[in-house]
């Protein structure tokens, strides 16, 4: 799981990272519409940095950012902690995600566009990085014949 070379010289574990801090994106954003508070994707770099400094991960629904691609900084930060670390932390945010959905009415939902939100941020970062594991998997075993 910590071995390089899955995709762009990342591990699963680089790649789990990368999902954690998009999960804590979407569970930060969920509880500020439960608290009523604005967020506006950052438009600027200054913005964008600000965020990034401020939060410990991208903006995320910025125009800056490459939605499809891993941020490194992320990765490089939890670069230190175990495995199990990264994977408590994502399971920790994942059920953040999950407590503050219940609590939002249908009308902040569809207000925020919630649903398609957290389908960014979950469900299709798991798809990208399942099918290059799949991928990976396919690789090695093949080398090991």
């Amino acid at each position: 799981m910590t071995m390089k070379g899955v995709s762009e010289g990342m591990s699963v574990k680089d790649m789990l990272a990368d999902i954690l801090s998009r999960e804590q994106f979407i569970s930060d954003r969920l509880s500020e519409i439960l608290h009523g508070e604005a967020y506006a994707p950052s438009v600027s770099q200054v913005a964008f940095d600000q965020f990034y400094e401020q939060n410990g991960y991208p903006d995320y629904e910025s125009s800056l950012i490459r939605k499809d691609k891993p941020d490194h900084l992320v990765i490089y930060k939890h670069k230190n902690i175990a495995l199990d670390e990264v994977i408590s932390q994502e399971l920790a945010a994942f059920s953040n995600i999950m407590t503050a959905f219940e609590k939002l009415t249908h009308e902040q939902c569809l207000n925020q566009d919630v649903y398609h939100r957290i389908a960014e941020h979950t469900y299709r970062p798991y798809r990208r990085v399942g099918t290059e594991i799949r991928g990976w998997l396919i690789r090695i075993t093949s080398e090991l014949k």
